[in-house]
């Protein structure tokens, strides 16, 4: 059980550089990790549709179609803090690149 959450907390923070650096494939992959459990992350939709949204804003037309799938399963109050945690992600990591 430790041992899969470590792999997970890697994956997460792997991807996460890789999302910040831009790349709206490591946004996306965080969206499905978040969305399905993967590796042993917890599911949590709020989570996931923040990066299905972030992927899609880096042009991912994969992630447009997951963040509608995903938001079909969340109430508008969850979806409007998923929204305002991208919007935090992007002013954080806009921030750290300056």
């Amino acid at each position: 059980m430790a041992n899969s959450m470590a792999s997970a907390r890697f994956l997460i923070e792997s991807r996460k550089h890789d999302a910040a650096l831009g790349d709206a494939q490591a946004r996306f992959d965080l969206g499905v990790a978040f969305s399905c459990g993967t590796g042993g992350v917890e599911v949590d939709l709020i989570e996931a549709h923040m990066w299905f949204n972030l992927a899609a804003q880096a042009g991912s037309e994969e992630g447009q179609h997951c963040r509608a799938e995903i938001a079909e399963e969340m109430t508008a109050r969850e979806i409007a803090e998923a929204q305002r945690q991208a919007r935090a992600w992007i002013v954080q990591t806009s921030r750290r690149a300056a």
